[in-house]
């Protein structure tokens, strides 16, 4: 039996709708992406900044303390918060 044009347009309908999903997909898969490389390099900037400067070292240790979720808490049970590392400026 033939296709009726009704059905090849659902047919076509059906498949945009699919494409459009995947595109969908795709698109915050790339977000979440770039989302977890911009705090991994933030953490990572934070990290490299509290061992020069002792406000950002607190800061650290204040954002580790108050960590709301147990598992997170974990993740530092055996890390110590950087402390910065005297300079020739420092001794002045």
């Amino acid at each position: 039996m033939a296709e009726t044009e009704l059905e090849r347009a659902e047919k076509r309908y059906a498949q945009a709708k699919a494409r459009l999903q995947a595109l969908k997909n795709r698109e915050a898969t790339r977000q979440r992406k770039l989302d977890t490389r911009r705090k991994v390099i933030l953490g990572g900037a934070l990290m490299d900044l509290a061992e020069r400067d002792s406000n950002a070292a607190a800061m650290l240790d204040r954002l580790i303390r108050n960590l709301s979720r147990e598992q997170d808490r974990k993740a530092f049970t055996e890390w110590e918060t950087p402390s910065p590392v005297p300079t020739d400026e420092d001794a002045s």
